[in-house]
């Protein structure tokens, strides 16, 4: 049991250090940037449903073969190609090797991924409006209990000396 153990705790090191800042792991500081290499691994994990490992330069060679669109995640049909290189090209610099490479959240991913929302949203509101959707919102209106109003609870197989059930079997409960 105990070689199992160390090899799953490898195992997860192995896989921390694959999306681990490299500079943090040259040097042992963590940066401002540090999460921004994370966050664009992440990044390219989203749109190709791959593991990390060599995952930067596999989207480097498809971006330069302009076969980008035979790694994208497979479930996913579709792809808007344009949007999706503009998202692994934002990714790929995020994931640079030097943090001084990489860029800022709030001033220039932040932006670009909203970018890229709105452009989504915009072509997509024409499948969707006709269907009664709207744009995303930036938080879910979606209940996960439907209203009081449309839950009716009506007492079955009540004998006769007793009116008010005693136990959910006697309760029938619909939408």
């Amino acid at each position: 049991m105990e070689l199992d153990g160390a090899l799953c705790n490898k195992r997860f090191r192995i896989v921390d250090e694959i999306a681990t800042d490299p500079e943090y792991q040259q040097i042992g500081i963590i940066g401002v940037k540090s999460d921004v290499y994370s966050f664009g691994i992440l990044l390219l994990q989203v749109i190709t449903a791959k593991s990390p490992m060599g995952l930067t330069h596999i989207v480097e060679q498809a971006i330069e073969n302009e076969t980008l669109k035979e790694i994208l995640d497979s479930d996913v049909p579709d792809w808007p190609i344009e949007e999706a290189l503009c998202f692994a090209k934002l990714a790929l610099q995020c994931a640079e090797l030097r943090r001084k490479d990489r860029p800022d959240l709030g001033t220039e991913v932040l932006p670009e991924l909203n970018r890229l929302r709105d452009l989504a949203e915009e072509k997509m509101k024409y499948l969707f409006y006709a269907e009664g959707f709207g744009p995303s919102p930036n938080h879910s209106l979606a209940s996960i209990t439907p209203p009081t109003s449309q839950i009716s609870i009506t007492p079955t197989n009540l004998s006769q000396t007793s009116a008010t059930p005693t136990n959910l079997s006697q309760v029938s409960i619909t939408q």
